[in-house]
């Protein structure tokens, strides 16, 4: 198996096409799950990043698969340092946070320990150098974050005032959009 789900992710790239294929083969083989997860956190792994990036298109449509992993997960994501496989899983961190608080039956089930390791991560991509995709995810977990937990929106509020005039177009639309909702 996990041969196989190599040889998938030696042929992935950014191509958007590319990725959503071998996604589809992953929502179709469902036992391919487990091991594409194990690989994102493989900093070693050669196809870590690939592994996110596919992770990303699966959680679109299985989020679900994920909650058996979340403590393997969220433990996780301090530990990557790839900005290629940074970008995806900010991306499915937002997912996990907007599903927890849905509040309905098919939402995820998040522990204080995994929103914990959320909320760390979070502010850690929104304060260390990564671009700026990343950085909006973050701030927009983060925001989520903070209609739960009162001091996130305070931190988070200083952070983009702070750092506004330092970055891009698309972070500044970002952060004017969370600074108006927080306020």
């Amino acid at each position: 198996m996990y041969a196989e789900l190599q040889k998938k992710l030696n042929y992935v790239t950014a191509y958007r096409e590319n990725r959503t294929k071998i996604a589809q083969e992953i929502l179709e083989n469902s036992s391919l799950f487990d091991e594409l997860v194990s690989i994102c956190f493989s900093a070693s792994d050669k196809n870590h990043h690939k592994a996110c990036w596919i992770l990303e298109f699966v959680s679109y449509e299985e989020l679900i698969w994920l909650q058996p992993h979340l403590d393997f997960f969220c433990t996780n994501l301090k530990n990557l340092k790839d900005e290629s496989a940074i970008r995806p899983i900010a991306k499915v961190t937002q997912l996990l946070i907007k599903s927890h608080y849905k509040k309905d039956e098919n939402g995820i089930l998040l522990s204080e320990d995994n929103l914990q390791n959320c909320i760390e991560a979070s502010f850690d991509w929104l304060i260390n150098d990564v671009k700026v995709a990343t950085k909006a995810y973050s701030i927009r977990t983060l925001y989520i974050l903070g209609n739960h937990y009162d001091w996130i929106h305070p931190e988070l509020q200083i952070i983009l005032n702070k750092d506004y005039a330092d970055h891009s177009a698309a972070y500044k639309a970002v952060a004017k959009e969370v600074l108006k909702k927080i306020k």
